[in-house]
């Protein structure tokens, strides 16, 4: 359960370290992957480790339990809270309809879908971190949800979103418990985050299954010159 505190670490030491790069003391996820990084602990060591990997004018996202007290050789641009929902009971989902897997012929309309509706960072490669499925309706790529952090026992759902023009026709739930039921198939356990303004979100989750098992710091770091 510890590494939920620190999920981004605990995912890039382990099932996405290809996908990462740095050393002990500090991570990040390779710059067309994901803006995620994270260090082994909030010592201002670790910081500076960070800040040798991260290019100036760069920005990185930390997300864990702890908030580091300095960030030598980083701007705080935002911080926020972010809340960890964790799985506590399964949800059956309904007959899947016209679900399909994303791969990278659709990472185009992926990137597109996520720049329009920002379930939170999303790159021309993120979608390479797990599986993704979704919905298109007439071609387009109405919604889709897919997989992000990663480590044992748990998979983050993530990644969960749905073009205003056919938003209310149950297309985040559908797929949100569709992409839980595979991560439990694996066993796994599903687990996810929110930011604590979404209110409508966190609501979707909790009749889901889901509950806030604790409130994460989130915070923009920009890598000063």
């Amino acid at each position: 359960m510890q590494e939920l505190d620190r999920p981004v670490w605990a995912s890039l030491c382990g099932h996405h370290k290809a996908l990462s790069s740095g050393n002990l003391a500090a991570r990040r996820f390779l710059p067309d992957v994901n803006l995620f990084a994270a260090t082994v602990d909030d010592g201002a060591d670790s910081l500076r480790a960070l800040a040798e990997i991260t290019a100036p004018g760069e920005r990185v996202f930390l997300a864990q339990l702890s908030r580091p007290r300095e960030f030598p050789g980083f701007t705080a641009v935002k911080t926020a809270t972010v809340l960890q929902l964790l799985e506590r009971r399964a949800v059956l989902p309904a007959a899947p309809r016209d679900v399909v897997e994303l791969d990278d012929r659709d990472a185009a309309d992926m990137l597109a879908l996520a720049t329009l509706t920002e379930p939170g960072p999303f790159l021309p490669r993120t979608h390479v971190m797990g599986r993704f499925i979704g919905i298109r309706i007439k071609g387009r790529l109405a919604a889709m949800a897919g997989e992000r952090f990663r480590f044992p026992g748990y998979t983050e759902v993530s990644a969960v979103c749905t073009h205003p023009d056919f938003r209310g026709k149950g297309l985040a739930r559908l797929l949100s418990a569709l992409v839980s039921a595979h991560i439990r198939a694996r066993g796994d356990r599903p687990f996810l985050h929110s930011w604590a303004s979404n209110s409508a979100a966190i609501e979707l989750y909790k009749s889901l299954g889901f509950e806030i098992r604790a409130e994460l710091a989130a915070v923009i770091l920009e890598r000063v010159c």
